[in-house]
């Protein structure tokens, strides 16, 4: 089991049963011993619709009322949803889910009473499930009273008082519903907002939608469905509803950072916090100051609390994959949000929805209007965190190093390593390989002028990682 990006991850085999009671064990002690919690306190658990999820929130539910927590049990709901129902009611968090990552694999998102855990938090549970790695461990499965309506309709009211009433009408908005535990509140949200809305793609079997690298049979089934519908968008989200998926009218996936970028427009953002995976033309198309992190949420919170303890307003970030934070109260057209300093996929969406609205632009019309470099992503699944870490410390031992794989795409110009090597070229390209934070892939982002370069260079990016992994056969 391991920490990365955003909370616990590891294959169900090896999570399920004594592991994530052994998680959940040492979340409440830590809450305890630090004085965030004290027993007797609620504590929520919330789940994705991955086949085992729901006996993974039993065990936790189990383990953490003989921490001497009371657990209140919230059911399949979004991530956003249950982190904003602990803040209402001053209650911690856990959040059973694999995110977009396959069934075969499922994760624990933990949350404080105030928010998501930061990294000394990680460090701290890592601690005490260590110090009870040898210790017996009971992994009954518990019961816990049920929360879920009261969750489900606290993040309703907020979703459904992000834009003026009457909003989208006179657009035909397909949401694909998938597996995501977000997919009915889509449904209500769009059709709330006066669209037209056509329900797509249903499923009871878990599929693990990217919004960040979406596939290229996802995105196939997204332009037949354009085409067939007469659609004007399509809406959706990952597994557990945190990062948004927002197709224009050809079906093409708009990149998350630039809803992000739409988003912190729609929302008069002041401080814009946001991983250095995100476009570099965020910093061209705001008057915002834009601070850049490392990737993973936590990254992103502990940027906009320093933007907050600085003495800023108006402070929000997101992701390249599209979730978006807020850590300020924000005034809209139809009232105010409070903050929500976890990943949301609602705003994302409606914001851009509404501002091309407005235009009375079409999507893509939209998108082009802000001259972004054009980027790409994709990732080799399956891959051993061995041969990635393997790849890392050969480019990093010196710039020769760097510079004789590459030499194939160019000439290095300059280089960054805050999270990963992210390297211009010498005309403008921009390639950054990293290894994903919590699955055992490796990711490769890419930036050029256009959407041929873009999608030669991620091609030939992605076949220099595959032909060092031969040659070094690890």
């Amino acid at each position: 089991m391991k920490f990365g990006t955003s909370g616990l991850r590891g294959l169900v085999t090896d999570l399920e049963g004594r592991a994530s009671a052994l998680y959940a064990q040492a979340f409440a002690t830590h809450l305890i011993r630090s004085g965030l919690a004290k027993t007797g306190d609620h504590i929520l658990v919330g789940r994705d619709f991955r086949p085992s999820s729901p006996s993974i929130a039993a065990t936790c539910i189990g383990a953490l009322e003989r921490a001497g927590l009371v657990p209140l049990d919230c059911g399949a709901l979004p991530t956003p949803a249950l982190a904003l129902y602990g803040l209402e009611i001053g209650a911690a968090s856990l959040m059973i889910t694999g995110s977009h990552i396959p069934a075969d694999r499922n994760g624990i998102k933990f949350y404080r009473a105030d928010g998501e855990i930061d990294k000394q938090d990680e460090l701290q549970i890592s601690a005490i499930a260590a110090e009870l790695g040898d210790a017996e461990i009971d992994a009954t499965p518990g019961t816990a009273a049920d929360r879920s309506e009261a969750a489900n309709a606290l993040f309703a009211k907020r979703v459904l008082s992000i834009l003026p009433a009457g909003a989208l009408t006179g657009l035909k908005i397909g949401v694909y519903q998938h597996s995501t535990v977000a997919r009915d509140l889509l449904v209500e949200a769009i059709r709330h907002y006066g669209a037209e809305v056509v329900e797509l793609g249903f499923s009871e079997d878990f599929i693990p939608v990217d919004t960040e690298a979406v596939s290229p049979e996802t995105i196939a089934s997204l332009r037949q469905w354009v085409r067939e519908h007469g659609l004007d968008a399509i809406v959706s989200a990952d597994g557990d509803g945190d990062r948004p998926l927002l197709s224009d009218e050809t079906g093409e996936p708009v990149r998350g950072d630039l809803l992000g970028l739409i988003s912190s427009l729609f929302l008069g953002a002041d401080v814009v916090v946001t991983p250095v995976t995100s476009n570099s033309g965020i910093e061209a198309n705001g008057s915002f100051r834009v601070v850049r992190t490392r990737v993973g949420s936590p990254f992103v919170i502990a940027g906009m609390s320093e933007a907050l303890a600085a003495g800023r307003e108006k402070v929000m970030g997101f992701e390249a994959n599209g979730g978006l934070l807020t850590a300020s109260t924000f005034s809209l057209s139809s009232g105010s949000i409070r903050p929500l300093p976890t990943r949301d996929s609602f705003l994302p969406i409606l914001g851009p929805l509404w501002l091309a609205a407005q235009k009375k632009l079409r999507l893509s019309q939209l998108a082009e209007d802000f001259r972004m470099p054009v980027a790409m992503a994709d990732r080799l699944e399956n891959f051993p965190i061995e041969t990635s870490s393997a790849l890392m410390e050969y480019l990093r031992q010196s710039d020769k190093n760097l510079e004789t794989f590459l030499s194939s795409l160019g000439k290095v110009s300059k280089q960054s390593d805050i999270d990963g090597l992210r390297v211009t070229l010498e005309d403008g390209r921009i390639i950054h390989l990293r290894p994903s934070g919590n699955a055992p892939e490796m990711r490769c982002y890419v930036e050029a002028r256009t959407e041929e370069a873009a999608a030669a260079l991620l091609e030939d990016g992605l076949a220099l990682i595959r032909r060092f992994a031969t040659e070094r056969k690890i």
